[in-house]
């Protein structure tokens, strides 16, 4: 371990300066949040994104940004109770990027695997409504990772929310 120039030893060096912080950019928007497979969490997951977008200088994307997360959140949430939620933001390639995975199990049988997404579709109704307004896209399907579930997702671009929200 090197040693300062007092003679003491520092495993770890630590800032002192603040402000050689640089403030929140649209290349550091990258959050995630696991929240709990409650009602309550879509208004959880509502303030967080307003928080953050305001902080990244997107508050003209509010409107559109915060009905699209209640949306997954609440669909999430509805369809896998008592059980975590993961939500993602991030803001790439001019647009927000929402991600959201439930603990729900892709269905191995046909019929059933249909019925369910017809079901998760028609929850997701609204948001549909509010990603086309927006000229994004959004979707779901079987989440990759360990421990399997449903990804849903919706990109909303910055100038489409802009025009949802009236501004520009």
């Amino acid at each position: 371990m090197p040693a300062s120039t007092t003679g003491t030893v520092s495993p770890c060096p630590l800032s002192t300066d603040e402000r050689g912080t640089p403030p929140p950019s649209l290349g550091t928007l990258a959050y995630s949040l696991t929240l709990p497979g409650s009602p309550a969490s879509a208004g959880i997951a509502r303030a967080a994104t307003r928080v953050v977008l305001q902080a990244h200088g997107l508050a003209d994307m509010t409107d559109a940004a915060v009905q699209v997360v209640a949306e997954l959140v609440a669909c999430a949430c509805r369809l896998t109770p008592d059980s975590e939620v993961y939500m993602s933001l991030r803001y790439r390639d001019g647009g927000l990027r929402v991600i959201l995975y439930d603990g729900h199990p892709r269905h191995t049988h046909p019929r059933l695997a249909a019925a369910c997404d017809t079901r998760r579709r028609a929850a997701l109704r609204v948001l549909g409504c509010v990603v086309r307004a927006c000229e994004g896209e959004w979707g779901f399907g079987e989440a990759r990772e360990p421990g399997g579930g449903t990804r849903m997702w919706a990109v909303v671009p910055w100038p489409g929310a802009r025009g949802y929200a009236g501004v520009g």
